[in-house]
């Protein structure tokens, strides 16, 4: 069996195109995405529709933050594991994001390479 492939995954990014690139670089790496979303809104009823393991969060989605999603998703369901993955990587953003209960905080300009891995790491946690 592959390690990574009971690992469901949802996208959340305002940014299609990193959308995208994560999807590309995830599935390489045998992670299932189950779902993206770039609205607080949506991406809140996708993650609890879609029951992942790991969300990828960013700080700035469309229309609101990623901390909305954030804290939503914990109340209702505490097993999903989030990987904050943000060009807003200024120290009191990661401490707040952390503080919430984010598992890996990444900066997107200088930590891209990274996320496959910690995505694996945080979904190897919650995998049930």
């Amino acid at each position: 069996m592959v390690p990574n492939a009971s690992i469901k995954v949802f996208l959340a990014d305002d940014s299609q195109q990193i959308r995208d690139r994560v999807n590309a670089m995830l599935g390489a790496a045998d992670m299932s995405i189950v779902g993206e979303a770039a609205t607080p809104q949506t991406c809140i009823a996708g993650i609890l529709d879609s029951h992942p393991d790991v969300v990828v969060l960013d700080v700035q989605l469309d229309g609101g933050t990623g901390l909305e999603v954030l804290k939503a998703v914990r109340l209702a369901d505490p097993q999903v594991a989030f990987v904050v993955f943000s060009n807003n990587s200024a120290p009191a953003y990661r401490k707040r994001y952390l503080g919430e209960g984010a598992v890996r905080f990444l900066d997107k300009s200088t930590e891209f390479d990274q996320l496959a891995q910690a995505v694996a790491s945080a979904g190897s946690h919650s995998v049930h």
